[in-house]
């Protein structure tokens, strides 16, 4: 027997296949559900179902809890109907025209800033044209046929260069990138994808939280605001538990130097003798609470560690940030996690 979901206020319905997820059928009936991960960590595809049967494959708490679930909240990337299913989702317009590939590219060169950071510019074939939303991210495909996802660290631009940040955590693929990897090699990947990307179509001041790599996209985002011209009012913040995790630490200076309406604040919240810091300490989300009293008028990108990201998310709600203004990208750090 066939079952349809149906997503409002749109009015949309697609059929379902056997045992498939609401946001694997909305994906392919190309609906633009917001989504990050697909394995049910980020909470980013979350959504509310008005009516139907679910069932859920396992999930991060931290995506969604247990009084979320009660409640009818549920994780579209792993949630599988039982049966016609009525569920509650705005569509993404600005990535409708925007299509997902499956294309090579060479390594152009594998640049490490830091300890256990390394940048890779991989580099498009002449004739290829690859568009994508800054913020969002791709998933490279491994010589063990699995998948990594990264975000995308640059803003689209001419010459086809996309540029990622590569934590060294002790997985095989950064275990690859950072001892075996050879410039020009070729690559495989798929992208883009995920719904992490700065909405340019409002006015609000903006404010973004990064903690490690999660500066990644982050940078992207501001390659495209400066480049396009926006005028916002822009704070960044940048959380690591030391001076040596910021490990781009002059661009986020130059960029202040150079656009009046940008600031940036690290916070650090284990510093070391050696860095001799006198600037902000704690958890970044916090640093962000202390300098506000209320978020109604904001929008709030945050980008790494899942336990900030949720952090943030709860606190700064509690505090008049509109649900719908807060964007996130959650990264993991277990050896097969997405983004480490």
């Amino acid at each position: 027997m066939s079952k349809l979901l149906t997503i409002q206020p749109s009015g949309r319905q697609i059929e379902l296949g056997e045992d498939e997820t609401i946001l694997a059928a909305a994906l392919r009936a190309n609906f633009n559900m917001p989504y990050g991960c697909r394995n049910g960590s980020c909470g980013a595809c979350k959504g509310r179902v008005l009516s139907g049967q679910i069932v859920h494959d396992d999930h991060s708490l931290s995506a969604l809890s247990e009084a979320e679930r009660e409640s009818g909240m549920a994780l579209f990337c792993c949630a599988h109907p039982e049966g016609d299913t009525v569920v509650e989702c705005r569509e993404i317009d600005a990535v409708r025209d925007i299509q997902t590939k499956t294309l090579p590219a060479r390594v152009e060169k594998i640049n490490k800033v830091s300890h256990d950071v390394a940048v890779l510019s991989l580099k498009l074939p002449p004739a290829e044209k690859f568009q994508f939303l800054a913020g969002q991210y791709i998933d490279i495909h491994t010589r063990n046929g699995k998948k990594r996802s990264f975000s995308l660290a640059n803003a689209p631009q001419e010459g086809g260069l996309l540029e990622l940040h590569i934590r060294h955590a002790g997985g095989e693929f950064s275990s690859y990138v950072w001892n075996e990897m050879k410039e020009r090699e070729i690559l495989r990947f798929t992208g883009p994808l995920g719904s992490f990307f700065l909405r340019e179509d409002s006015s609000k001041p903006i404010i973004l939280i990064a903690t490690g790599t999660g500066f990644a996209p982050i940078k992207g985002m501001l390659e495209q605001a400066f480049r396009h011209g926006i005028e916002r009012k822009i704070i960044m913040y940048w959380g690591a538990r030391n001076l040596e995790e910021i490990y781009m630490p002059e661009l986020p200076l130059r960029w202040q130097a150079e656009h009046a309406n940008f600031s940036y604040i690290p916070v650090l919240s284990d510093p070391i003798e050696q860095d001799q810091w006198t600037g902000r300490t704690g958890m970044v989300h916090e640093a962000v609470l202390e300098d506000f009293g209320s978020f109604a008028a904001y929008q709030v990108y945050a980008c790494g560690a899942p336990v900030m990201v949720e952090a943030a998310h709860g606190a700064l709600t509690a505090r008049g940030l509109p649900r719908d203004e807060f964007y996130s990208d959650a990264f993991f750090a277990s050896k097969d996690g997405r983004k480490p």
